[in-house]
C-alpha cells in the first residue's frame, strides 16, 4: 500500500501496522489500563507521554547509587550526578536542531521562561511591547503580564495579543507578520508557541524569527507541544531562544524537568540574567567565589542542580527518540493523522470538524475537533469515548484534542478511535 493510499475499511490499518519499520518502539512504553485492568488506547500524548520501560530502570539504578554512595554519587557510579544532566544534551539538542552548548535540561517550562524573559525583555519608553498569541497558554498569558507590570509597563499598552481573524480558528502567518511590520519598532520580545495548545497548528516559526529580527525583536518561543513532536532548527532560524517541558511527546513523567534553549550568538553576551551557582563557570564552581561568572552558553542560565530522579525519565525517552530518528519519527506522525483525517471526513464529515490545519507543515501529532453539536452533548460524547476506552481531552470551550503518537500509537488505534467515534455520533 502506498502512503496515504487509504481507506475506510480495517484492513487498511492493519496493512499499515505491518508494513511500519517503528512499530517495535511501542513495546517500549507502559500502556494504560482502565481501573478494571482493560486495556485503553491512548491517544493523549499530547498531554502527558507514556511511561518508558528503560524509566523505572534507570531511576532504580540512581536509587541504587544513591543507597551505596550517598554524598559520593556525584562522583561516582555509571552516571555521576555532577554531570548528570550532560547526557541529555545530545538528545535535546537533535530534537531543537541546536548545538550542544545551546540547550540545557532544567527547572519547568514556566521558570524557564521567566528566566529569558529576564535577559531577553528589557524594555525601553520607545521599545517595550510584548507580542503573544490571543488564546496563548494560560501559564505563557500570566508569565507576560506579569513581567510587563513588573517592569511598570501597563499590559493594556504593552501587550499585543495576535488573534485568529472573526470566524476562524488558526492564526495566519501573513497577520502575525503583519503586526511585526507594522509595530515591530516598538516590540521588545516576541514569545508565541511552536504548536498551539489548542488546535494543534504548527507555526511557521522561520518566518516569524526571521521578520521579528529583522524589525529589531528578541524572538523566543514556547515548544511544550512542538520539541518530540515536529521537526526544529532552532539554531539556524536565529531564534534568540526557546523553553519547553518534557512531560508531553518527550515522555518524561508528570511535571518533570523542562528545558531552554539559548541561541549561540548570546553565549558570552553580558545579558543581564537571574543567576544561580549551578549557572557558575564549572572550573571554579567549587572556589565558592562570590562574583558569578556564567558558563558559556544555556548552561550559564542554570540556578540549581537538577533532580535527577526527574531526568532519567528524560534520559531514557531521549534514548528512545535517537534509537527511532526524528525523521521517521515525523513521517510515520504526517501518515497517521493523515489517516486520521480521511477516516473523520469520510464518515463523519458533517458531524464533526478538524479544526487542525491539513498541511503537512501546519500541524504535528494533534488534531483537534468540533463535535457540530451543544457543548455539553459533545463533553457527554467525549466521556463515552473515555468509557469505550479511548482516552483523549476535552479543552474548552468545545474542543477535543486527540493525538496518534508515532512511538507508540498504532493505525488500528486510529481506525478504532474513528470507528468508536463515529458509533456514539449515530
Amino acid at each position: 500500500m502506498t502512503a496515504r493510499n487509504f481507506t475506510t475499511d480495517q484492513s487498511t490499518a492493519m496493512t499499515l501496522d505491518a508494513n511500519d519499520p517503528l512499530a517495535h518502539f511501542r513495546e517500549e512504553f507502559y500502556l494504560p489500563h482502565n481501573s478494571a485492568g482493560q486495556p485503553q488506547t491512548y491517544l493523549c500524548g499530547h498531554s502527558l507521554g507514556l511511561q518508558p520501560k528503560r524509566a523505572g530502570t534507570l531511576i532504580g539504578e540512581e536509587l541504587q547509587s544513591w543507597q551505596m554512595h550517598a554524598v559520593e554519587g556525584h562522583f561516582q557510579g555509571e552516571r555521576p550526578w555532577l554531570s548528570y544532566h550532560e547526557l541529555l544534551t545530545a538528545g535535546l539538542a537533535e530534537l531543537t536542531g541546536s548545538h550542544p552548548s545551546e540547550v540545557v535540561a532544567m527547572n519547568s517550562l514556566t521558570v524557564n521562561l521567566h528566566l529569558m524573559l529576564a535577559s531577553f525583555y528589557r524594555p525601553t519608553a520607545q521599545r517595550f511591547k510584548i507580542l503573544i498569541e490571543h488564546n496563548a497558554f494560560p501559564s505563557d498569558q500570566y508569565a507576560v503580564t506579569s513581567q510587563i507590570k513588573f517592569h511598570g509597563f501597563d499590559p493594556a499598552t504593552a501587550r499585543i495579543a495576535v488573534a485568529p481573524r472573526l470566524g476562524e480558528d488558526i492564526l495566519r502567518t501573513a497577520d502575525i507578520l503583519d503586526v511585526l511590520h507594522r509595530e515591530g519598532r516598538s516590540i521588545a520580545t516576541v514569545i508565541l508557541p511552536g504548536v498551539q495548545y489548542l488546535t494543534g497548528q504548527l507555526l511557521d516559526l522561520k518566518a516569524i524569527a526571521l521578520v521579528a529580527r529583522e524589525q529589531g525583536c528578541a524572538v523566543g518561543f514556547d515548544l511544550a507541544h512542538a520539541i518530540g513532536n515536529v521537526p526544529l532548527e532552532l539554531h539556524e532560524w536565529n531564534v534568540d531562544f526557546a523553553v519547553w517541558c518534557s512531560y508531553k511527546y518527550l515522555n518524561s513523567g508528570p511535571g518533570s524537568i523542562g528545558g531552554c534553549f539559548v541561541h549561540d550568538r548570546h553565549a558570552k553576551s553580558d545579558l543581564p540574567r537571574l543567576a544561580g551557582w549551578w549557572g557558575h563557570d564549572k572550573k571554579s564552581r567549587f572556589d565558592m567565589p562570590s562574583e558569578f561568572n556564567p558558563i558559556p552558553g544555556a548552561e550559564g542560565w542554570q540556578l540549581s542542580n537538577p533532580s535527577i530522579f526527574a531526568c532519567a525519565p528524560l534520559l531514557a525517552s531521549t534514548q528512545v527518540f535517537r534509537e527511532a530518528g526524528l525523521e521517521r519519527l515525523r513521517t510515520k506522525s504526517l501518515q497517521l493523522t493523515a489517516y486520521l483525517r480521511f477516516l473523520i471526513e469520510s464518515w463523519l464529515r458533517d458531524k464533526v470538524e478538524i479544526i487542525t490545519p491539513s498541511a503537512d507543515s501546519a500541524h504535528g501529532c494533534q488534531l483537534s475537533l468540533r463535535v457540530n453539536t451543544t457543548v455539553e452533548e459533545a463533553k457527554q460524547l467525549h466521556q463515552r469515548l473515555l468509557q469505550q476506552g479511548f482516552v483523549t481531552d476535552w479543552r474548552q470551550p468545545d474542543i477535543m484534542r486527540v493525538a496518534p503518537v508515532p512511538l507508540y500509537n498504532r493505525y488500528i488505534d486510529v481506525w478504532q478511535f474513528a470507528s468508536c467515534l463515529r458509533e456514539c455520533t449515530q
